[in-house]
């Protein structure tokens, strides 16, 4: 079982997190107009996976807009903000901050959180997602991840650029 930090604070995280050269797990989340988005939907495409707690902190805001960003820059790569947050929830930060190059899907009715290891299992956060990035190439396997350590800090983008390159 894999532990995160969240102010410093250590909290378990439920499921196994995956790692690089294991199989992607598909997974069913939400999308704005409240159809399902599956991993299958995106076959012979990378995806990555910006998985965070909610929208409604500047942290995981300032992830979304980051990715938004960068999601231009990758060649046949779908980027995908995966939180609890309401679709409706999602569809008002998009449009308020003019994100248009990634999507969001929400875990809200699925077991995406246990299926990929990150659903908090204790803690003020509990039941919310750790921060992460999963990156799947396009055979659907895993090409990388990064279970964030400290919840309140971004994740490494660098790494996620330089796996994808």
């Amino acid at each position: 079982m894999e532990k995160v930090k969240f102010n410093g604070n250590e909290f378990e995280v439920a499921g196994n997190f995956p790692k690089a050269g294991e199989k992607a797990r598909d997974f069913n989340l939400t999308a704005q107009d409240l159809s399902q988005i599956k991993l299958d939907d995106f076959k012979g495409k990378r995806v990555v996976l910006n998985i965070f707690p909610s929208l409604d902190t500047d942290v995981c805001a300032a992830s979304v807009r980051r990715f938004n960003q960068e999601a231009a820059g990758f060649d046949n790569t779908v980027v995908i903000c995966v939180s609890m947050d309401l679709p409706f929830a999602a569809s008002r930060f998009c449009v308020a901050n003019g994100i248009e190059n990634v999507i969001t899907g929400s875990g809200f009715r699925s077991d995406f959180g246990d299926e990929y290891g990150v659903r908090l299992k204790t803690g003020p956060l509990y039941d919310l997602y750790a921060r992460a990035v999963v990156v799947i190439d396009e055979d659907g396997r895993i090409k990388g991840s990064q279970l964030v350590e400290e919840i309140t800090q971004e994740p490494d983008y660098e790494a996620v650029k330089k796996l994808l390159a």
